[in-house]
């Protein structure tokens, strides 16, 4: 790609990932041509990705980081730390002493910001996701409200910080939107299993056809036939194991349903846990 004239001004080497994995978690290739890489729900005519945040590299995020837990723990922050990714992404491995949004999807976010503009006033923002592209809408679009001091971003995002610091401030899985869920860099667990409580991250796909939303469940609450997100979910799943299959529709389970769309933050960020998790 480098080397091709289309790209050359336009992409360099520390551009691109490599983790492990192989072929079975890639089994195709696509190419798409979209408005939005990953949709935010507002036309990027309206909030545009030149208008983003500054862009911080590994060494410069994790220096702020490192003041910004060392002023939280003396009560002095005027500093947020934010995931923009979902909540099941932050839920296996995120940033110490981050807040991390209780949504469900990317173009909530824009909603998320607007609901708590109060908690963003006069504050410099740190924000970071998985690779960067989120950051690239998510920052234009908080610096809009112009309501915040600072607006930063994590270049490279969080893989290229794990590049950097696979011991750092980032602990836990660092999820990915492939076949194998997440990749890791350090030992940290700081999920648990659905069911028992154990501690565990390895997501599976809900057992029940209508839904196939991601469910922490352990190995022995596995084999226990406790394979699904929620109850409903658990019995729509051995109602269709019962019955001649047949074609499916998806819908919202009883999780979703729950879930409020737009969390309302009711915490500063004096009272973000700075240790780990």
């Amino acid at each position: 790609m480098l080397s091709q004239p289309l790209f050359r001004n336009v992409l360099c080497q520390e551009d691109f990932k490599s983790s492990a994995g192989g072929a079975h978690c890639f089994p195709d290739l696509r190419v798409g041509v979209f408005k939005e890489i990953v949709p935010m729900g507002i036309d990027p005519k309206i909030v545009s990705y030149k208008e983003t945040g500054i862009h911080l590299s590994p060494q410069e995020f994790h220096r702020e980081v490192e003041q910004y837990l060392s002023q939280v723990t003396q009560g002095q922050s005027d500093t947020i730390l934010l995931d923009c990714r979902n909540f099941y992404e932050s839920k296996i491995g995120h940033f110490q002493g981050c807040l991390a949004p209780d949504i469900r999807k990317f173009s909530y976010f824009p909603s998320y910001i607007d609901e708590n503009l109060e908690l963003f006033k006069d504050k410099r923002v740190l924000m970071y996701c998985t690779g960067g592209i989120r950051c690239e809408r998510g920052s234009a679009y908080l610096r809009s409200k112009a309501v915040c001091r600072e607006v930063y971003q994590l270049k490279g995002g969080i893989h290229k910080y794990l590049e950097e610091f696979p011991d750092g401030f980032y602990r836990g899985k660092l999820f990915v939107f492939d076949d194998r869920y997440a990749i890791c860099s350090n030992e940290d667990i700081i999920s648990a299993c659905r069911y028992c409580g154990v501690l565990w991250d390895q997501y599976k796909l809900c057992s029940s056809q209508h839904c196939r939303q991601l469910v922490l469940t352990c190995p022995s609450c596995f084999n226990k036939g406790l394979t699904a997100c929620c109850p409903v979910c658990q019995e729509k799943a051995l109602k269709v194991t019962s019955r001649a299959s047949g074609q499916t529709l998806k819908e919202e389970c009883e999780c979703t349903r729950r879930r409020p769309r737009v969390p309302i933050e009711h915490v500063s960020p004096r009272m973000l846990d700075t240790g780990k998790d």
